[in-house]
């Protein structure tokens, strides 16, 4: 079995790759989602939405960075282009959403698919003792099931 640089197999990796592309294509996807409802979310309960919209925007254009330079790391070139994000996306696209429990069901119904995805690789990282991505996508799974669990609390939903 041929191995990267890193240690890991050349053939895997090359298909970690494409499933980091993926996750990496969603991502931008619920970044622009973000954008839109932080610039038009109105209501009673816009200061408070607008800044935790910013908050999530901010957290997630660091990921989408994380996600590029993992690809990078294994030997991969990451995807940049909108064609390729729209290609890739698996998420319900957001327009022109003003309204604060319509916003609110995007972000968890985005998570929920961005957990998918993430847990798919996670899966396929661990079949090759791929630490560095199985480390990473532990740590988004994390985080984004308690952002899941806060808004649904928010929504006043249960789980």
């Amino acid at each position: 079995m041929k191995t990267n640089i890193l240690g890991l197999p050349v053939k895997e990796s090359e298909l970690l790759v494409k499933e980091l592309n993926v996750l990496l294509s969603n991502f931008q996807v619920y970044y622009q989602n973000l954008r839109g409802i932080h610039w038009n979310i109105r209501g009673k309960r816009f200061f408070d939405l607008h800044v935790k919209f910013e908050e999530l925007y901010t957290d997630s254009q660091l990921k989408i960075d994380m996600i590029a330079e993992r690809v990078l790391t294994i030997g991969g070139t990451p995807l940049h282009t909108f064609e390729d994000y729209i290609k890739n996306n698996k998420l319900t696209i957001g327009k022109n959403i003003s309204h604060d429990e319509k916003a609110v069901q995007l972000i968890v119904n985005s998570l929920s698919d961005l957990l998918k995805i993430e847990r798919n690789i996670l899966n396929k990282s661990a079949e090759i003792n791929d630490e560095g991505t199985n480390s990473m996508m532990s740590d988004f799974i994390a985080e984004q099931e308690k952002t899941i669990w806060m808004m649904n609390a928010w929504l006043e939903e249960e789980v």
